[in-house]
């Protein structure tokens, strides 16, 4: 059923986005930022967990501008986040799955049959 689909990949969204809690800040990041900072190897493992919701969205019927959109938003993520520092400090705050969430749900609604 697309509605338990969606609700599992917003909860993916979200532990790869915005999981874990700074301690004294209202700010949240989540494990595609902590991955990517593995040197070397944690930005392709934490692009290819953010390749995974964009694969879900075609299986659910995305529409090939929605999936080229998604790809944007992981490409982006992708390339900034690969300079050390700022690239890091980019992924933790521009959030690649939930802004691709909610591109998906935007979509999945307008065209609901």
């Amino acid at each position: 059923m697309k509605r338990d689909d969606i609700e599992q990949l917003d909860r993916f969204a979200t532990w790869l986005d915005s999981s874990i809690r700074i301690p004294g800040t209202p700010w949240r990041i989540g494990w595609d930022g902590i991955i990517g900072l593995i040197p070397g190897v944690g930005d392709l493992a934490a692009a290819s967990l953010s390749g995974y919701l964009i694969y879900r969205a075609v299986r659910l019927g995305a529409s090939g501008s929605v999936v080229l959109r998604m790809l944007f938003n992981l490409f982006l993520e992708l390339v900034i986040g690969a300079i050390p520092v700022l690239g890091d400090l980019f992924d933790f705050a521009f959030k690649a799955n939930q802004r691709n969430m909610k591109i998906l749900r935007a979509h999945l609604t307008k065209h609901q049959t």
